[in-house]
């Protein structure tokens, strides 16, 4: 073993590259890979999963790799950690058992539970359920892989926790360690989401030679809890200082990023490239935890149900109207919600039929199925030959689906009883932290003034780089220049206003900003954009994963000293 834990990521969610387990173990030296497979959604699809049979609740993918490759990384000497476990983490370690037994491995499992408090769910104030679950912290994963488990496993555990637990065994960190804690949430969060942080989903993807089959992420963590961001040699895509901010700057809110077992100031992350494919985190510090764990409740909201009908060539907005009054007659009973999007994409004179139409799309939900099942979408059947010139409908009449809604809560650290179940069958209780976080100011950082001079009208993206996502019903953008002058300009150009300005649909939502001057960056957090979560599908991009590419797209007046040159 080095100085460092070199840990080693072979998922980012439920549905991976499955074949990522094999190529991480084969890549190169590592103590231990990961492999992170909840999401919020996630957890609902595993909620009734369970509900429908009891052995069920965990990512079976994961058990499917594990036959590939368990016996490859116990030669390897790798512990793998993971929440695969979902919401039947003892389910999973039993599946892995016999898996083991069928083998002839002989491996070891740990697994970690104690967030599911579906079952206390009124007496802890929160809302009615199929699935609410806490995120616990990492100390309970520590204590598997100190054990010396071949495998540890865990259900809702924050997504950075499977990292961090490896490095607390190693280290011998305490529950005040909270700079070295900080050090290791940020390494978690960067590699995580997998080859998010070696190149995928990159804004500046065409500056990446080779991106069809990237490498997943490395973390070399260190005793301080810096680290180095790394990939196997050989592999695709790159791991880069504008990388890696990318992916820190992934579902986040303001300086403070609160866990189980250290608040981590985001605000002191500096980053430097080492060298080829190695970027350099470190300066980071942490804070007391928050005295609550958040908790994802997860229900089923109603049914719902979709049709869209396309609109093609003159008198759109007459058409739409048309069709829109026509169809809402011809339902037999008014749903609970009725919601109507036109996207008008047609341009005229347009040399194809499908450049020269718009599509509009009516979703439908209630508690009952019957009213948006079949009744519902027949009466998109019914006005065929009675609506607009040249009607014709993308969804063929189909029956209601189920949707869900996810809604956070919060509850005292000590509510929970975190544990950890050891190989030998043994249970050890995880104690809460005992010491909080006292909340005080942050300072508004200043900001250099913003280049002046002879302005371009051209689109954001020239200068910025975004990635977006879901925070339960809102959506966070974080944006980042790659120069100082860039970011001046950014900092000083993008407030809150000039979002809603270039993002009509959040013109009446409430939104946050925040500036990282370290990261050159400013982060956007807009309430209420996604509704109630990502399953209730309340936009035309549910996750907000194309939100960022959208704002970049939006032109301004840029400094043209800020654009690149012809050729760069």
């Amino acid at each position: 073993m080095t100085d460092a834990l070199r840990v080693g990521n072979c998922s980012g969610f439920y549905g991976d590259r499955i074949s990522a387990m094999r190529e991480m173990l084969e890549g190169g030296p590592l103590d231990v890979l990961t492999g992170d497979y909840l999401a919020e959604l996630t957890m609902l699809i595993l909620g009734r999963d369970k509900a429908k049979d009891p052995t069920l609740g965990y990512a079976k993918t994961f058990l499917r790799q594990l036959e590939e490759c368990l016996g490859l990384a116990i030669d390897k000497g790798v512990q793998i950690v993971s929440n695969a476990g979902g919401q039947n983490p003892a389910g999973l370690a039993a599946a892995i058992h016999d898996l083991s037994e069928r083998l002839g491995l002989g491996a070891t499992v740990a697994y970690v539970d104690g967030d599911d408090v579906t079952a206390r769910a009124a007496d802890l104030g929160l809302p009615e359920s199929l699935a609410a679950n806490a995120y616990l912290g990492a100390f309970g994963i520590a204590e598997g892989v100190r054990s010396g488990a071949n495998v540890v496993i865990s259900g809702r555990v924050t997504d950075a926790s499977v990292i961090i637990g490896p490095a607390i065994a190693r280290f011998g960190w305490g529950r005040e360690d909270y700079d070295a804690l900080a050090g290791a949430t940020v390494a978690g969060h960067i590699i995580e989401c997998g080859t998010q942080a070696t190149g995928g989903n990159f804004a500046f993807f065409t500056e990446i030679a080779d991106l069809l089959h990237p490498g997943f992420p490395i973390a070399e963590i260190r005793a301080d809890g810096s680290s180095v961001i790394t990939k196997h040699p050989g592999t695709a895509g790159a791991v880069t200082v504008d990388t890696v901010t990318a992916q820190l700057l992934y579902e986040i809110g303001a300086q403070r990023y609160y866990g189980p077992d250290v608040t981590t100031r985001l605000d002191s992350i500096r980053l430097s490239q080492e060298g080829p494919d190695r970027v350099l985190v470190d300066g980071i510090t942490g804070e007391a935890p928050p005295a609550t764990l958040k908790v994802s409740c997860n229900a089923l909201g109603g049914y719902r149900n979709q049709v869209a009908m396309v609109l093609t060539g003159l008198d759109i907005d007459a058409k739409a109207d048309l069709a829109r009054r026509g169809f809402e007659q011809a339902l037999k009973t008014q749903p609970a919600q009725l919601d109507w999007e036109l996207t008008k994409t047609a341009v005229a004179d347009a040399d194809t039929e499908e450049g020269a139409s718009a599509k509009l799309i009516v979703t439908a939900r209630d508690k009952d199925p019957k009213v948006v099942g079949r009744a519902f979408s027949n009466a998109g059947v019914e006005i065929a030959l009675a609506s607009y010139p040249g009607f014709h409908s993308m969804t063929p009449p189909a029956d209601a689906t189920a949707y869900g809604v996810f809604t956070p809560g919060f509850i005292p650290q000590e509510s929970v009883e975190h544990r950890v179940t050891l190989p030998d069958g043994t249970q050890q209780s995880i104690d809460a932290p005992g010491s909080y976080l006292t909340e005080t100011a942050i300072d508004v950082p200043a900001i250099a003034p913003a280049p002046g001079g002879e302005t371009v009208r051209a689109p954001l993206g020239r200068v910025a780089g975004a990635r977006s996502g879901d925070k339960g019903g809102s959506a966070n953008i974080g944006l980042w220049a790659r120069d100082d002058a860039g970011f001046s300009w950014l900092a000083s150009t993008l407030t809150t206003d000039k979002v809603r300005e270039l993002l009509p649909e959040a013109a009446d939502l409430t939104i946050h900003r925040t500036v990282f001057p370290n990261l050159r960056a400013v982060n956007f957090l807009i309430e209420d954009l996604l509704g109630e979560g990502v399953a209730y599908q309340a936009r035309f991009d549910p996750q907000a994963k194309g939100l960022g590419e959208w704002l970049r797209s939006r032109y301004l007046d840029i400094p043209r000293s800020l654009l690149p040159q012809e050729g760069h």
